[in-house]
């Protein structure tokens, strides 16, 4: 490497930590774990390891056979005196787990938080969600995943219904100590802090593999993971192969996505056919022109829910983890990824890439494009409970939804950009919506105008209360602050 090309890679690596604000970690041993058939019985198999304490983040672990099954081992583990703590999204569990699930891990000496509640001082703060997905053990092993703990994962052969597809990692080395950390963060969001000595450095893990690993723990409106998807976007030389549960990428970053295809990147996005959730199909279909038009390849998967989050880019740099390609991801929710730089890790993730498109469909886009119909085939085998309890991401679907439709209606009242013949449903959506509310508004004025009042009303005493909170807790630091003055000043004509 000559001195001019090792100044650019390092300038390189420089901008990737400054656009996520993490370090690249090395020493790392890093294992693909693909599907549930590998993800769960290798984290059964570290919990049953563990002999000091458990780390458990989850989004959503739904009170089904696959949540019994780690419950009862958590409780199995605390009763042998392994300190277990548990942390949980409130808008995750609505669905999905009781109180007596979470009771009777209580009960069996496992700490639990349910995350983010709604708060009658912050009527809008539930919104922002904890999406991450992760598991540490004894300070040496940690797992970062997309996938949740439910049935769905596992499917059901006997109904002929397939696992949902999705991707997790193994990793040991000094990585561990940063996914810790990440969880030590949510633990302290949720309730009083972790000891400090249960907080490791990543110095304090010694290294055990040769993975170079950033470890990109996303917060509300810090935006980190979002930079380094561009970065990467325009980075990229030969390859970018994207895969994607619930797609619905800003104008910044499918333009980053269209300059690098029409640079001649072998773009690809893999995203699912069949989805939980109807009208995110719609929603994320919508996108396809632009991306196709500059020769972005997009594929559709044809099996069952497709519920990966990942990314490979030139057959070295790699990214696993919870964030989906939409502004709930990149901007509202607390996610966890992890990035590999490392050419095996690069090039085993390519490998499963090409498998994964020998079982899907390519979109092309022709003269009088059209989607194709939905293969409903998997939904008409679930099994009543399995389709009752399926939503899975609800709150993050709904929100970048939303956000999708509004950028749509909104370009169509502005005329700020072309829109395509894909997005003329998700404007009928819009239309029609505007039209239900303006007729209620006119037909019945109060059923309208109580619960706006009402909200509002909830929203100003929200703000009181809150700025009288802030208000003390400003006086109480100024009274510290001149208390420390007098106390040093004492000291100072004692001395």
């Amino acid at each position: 490497m000559t001195r001019a090309s090792s100044r650019i890679h390092l300038n390189a690596g420089r901008a990737l930590t400054r656009s996520a604000g993490v370090p690249l970690l090395h020493g790392n041993r890093v294992k693909i774990l693909r599907d549930a058939a590998e993800n769960y019985p290798a984290w059964m198999k570290a919990i049953e390891s563990a002999t000091e304490k458990i780390f458990f983040e989850s989004y959503i672990i739904h009170e089904d056979e696959e949540g019994e099954a780690f419950a009862a081992l958590l409780k199995a583990k605390a009763r042998q005196g392994v300190r277990v703590r548990v942390l949980y999204d409130w808008v995750g569990a609505l669905n999905a787990t009781t109180n007596r699930f979470w009771n009777g891990m209580r009960e069996a000496g496992i700490e639990v938080r349910c995350f983010n509640p709604p708060r009658w001082d912050s009527p809008l703060g539930w919104l922002g969600r904890d999406h991450r997905k992760m598991i540490v053990v004894d300070d040496r092993l940690g797992f970062v995943t997309g996938l949740c703990v439910g049935r769905m994962w596992r499917g059901d052969p006997h109904r002929g219904v397939e696992p949902w597809r999705d991707t997790g990692v193994e990793i040991e080395g000094p990585a561990v100590a940063a996914i810790q950390q990440s969880f030590a963060q949510m633990w302290q969001l949720a309730g009083a802090p972790l000891p400090v000595e249960e907080i490791l450095q990543p110095t304090a893990i010694p290294e055990v593999g040769t993975m170079a690993v950033r470890v990109v723990a996303s917060m509300p409106n810090t935006a980190g993971l979002y930079r380094l998807d561009q970065i990467i976007a325009a980075g990229a030389r030969e390859t970018l192969w994207l895969t994607d549960a619930y797609f619905a990428g800003t104008t910044p970053y499918v333009q980053a996505l269209r300059a690098a295809a029409l640079d001649g990147v072998d773009v690809r996005l893999l995203v699912p056919q069949a989805t939980d959730i109807p009208f995110m199909r719609a929603l994320s279909r919508s996108g396809y022109r632009p991306l196709l038009e500059a020769g972005v390849r997009v594929f559709e998967w044809n099996g069952s829910m497709l519920h990966a989050k990942t990314a490979v880019s030139d057959g070295h740099w790699a990214r696993v983890g919870s964030t989906n390609l939409n502004l709930a991801s990149w901007i509202a929710n607390w996610e966890l990824d992890i990035v590999v730089e490392n050419r095996h890790f690069g090039q085993e993730m390519e490998r499963l890439y090409l498998e994964d498109l020998e079982r899907s469909t390519e979109i092309v886009l022709t003269a009088g494009w059209k989607t194709r119909p939905l293969r409903p085939s998997y939904k008409r085998h679930q099994p009543r409970g399995l389709r009752r309890r399926i939503g899975a991401e609800g709150s993050s679907r709904a929100a970048a939804g939303a956000l999708r439709i509004g950028r749509v209606v909104t370009a169509a009242i502005t005329n700020r950009r072309v829109l395509g013949p894909a997005e003329a449903r998700i404007m009928a959506l819009g239309g029609s919506l505007l039209a239900l509310v303006s007729a209620l508004a006119i037909v019945w004025p109060r059923a309208l105008a109580w619960p706006l009042g009402g909200f509002g009303l909830w929203l100003a005493l929200a703000l009181l209360l809150r700025s009288v909170k802030l208000f003390r807790e400003g006086r109480t630091t100024q009274t510290n602050i001149q208390e420390s003055a007098k106390t040093e000043e004492e000291h100072g004509r004692d001395r």
